[in-house]
């Protein structure tokens, strides 16, 4: 991903989403086709052990199971429906999650 849309993400949706800047994931360049998510070990590389979640569309059992095996700390990676986006029950498995990794 490019610069442009990262800073999008912080200078666009958060204010409307109501959130502070956040950290952005600096994508590596890769051709990489496979069973994994092309985002799956950038995500587990950039969060160092410490909690995250991940939500997307794209998210399969395969992310899902590397994740668990390469990951030592806590992780949600919570797949959305993409014909509706995030609904009222994805943002209350996310709540109930953080609360439970704190």
């Amino acid at each position: 991903m490019g610069g442009d849309l990262d800073s999008d993400a912080n200078d666009v949706l958060a204010p409307l989403l109501g959130l502070p800047p956040l950290p952005i994931v600096d994508w590596p360049d890769s051709d990489e086709v496979g069973v994994l998510h092309w985002k799956t070990r950038g995500l587990v590389e950039w969060a160092q052990g410490r909690p995250f979640v991940w939500v997307d569309d794209e998210i399969s059992h395969a992310d899902q199971q590397w994740v668990s095996t390469h990951h030592p700390g806590p992780a949600l990676l919570h797949q959305v429906d993409p014909r509706r986006g995030l609904t009222q029950h994805d943002f209350t498995v996310i709540e109930s999650w953080l609360r439970r990794a704190r």
